[in-house]
């Protein structure tokens, strides 16, 4: 989820070629909609969004019982206060824009239900597809 345009066009253009299905939100309220729909395995906030902000979306993610499980990674220019209340809203990784393209695809690997931490064996990863 990102309001920008060319964000969204970024992170779904570089999560396709590696295989993953990706499906994008403009804003969080739009986020929580499709989230309900498609249940996907993972969930990327900008911080600054229209309607409802990504710490209130991942907030309101984790509160849910049909979706506190899916891991939530923020993608976003944010302050360290933004990082802390992240944190504290259940957020899972942070990743600061700019961002290289290959750096969020791990992200994305590292974060996704099967993965294991590095130094374990090789991680199960299930792009969609």
């Amino acid at each position: 989820m990102d309001d920008n345009r060319v964000i969204r066009q970024l992170i779904r253009v570089n999560l396709e070629l590696e295989g993953f299905e990706v499906v994008t939100a403009a804003d969080g309220a739009e986020c929580l909609e499709i989230v309900h729909r498609v249940r996907p395995d993972v969930v990327t906030l900008d911080v600054v969004m229209p309607r409802l902000d990504g710490l209130n979306t991942a907030a309101r993610l984790r509160a849910d019982a049909r979706t506190r499980d899916i891991p939530i990674a923020i993608i976003s220019a944010c302050t360290q206060p933004e990082a802390e209340s992240g944190w504290s809203a259940g957020v899972d990784a942070f990743l600061a824009k700019p961002f290289e393209p290959a750096e969020m695809v791990r992200l994305v690997r590292r974060l996704m239900p099967g993965a294991v931490a590095p130094g374990d064996a090789e991680p199960v990863v299930r792009p969609a597809g």
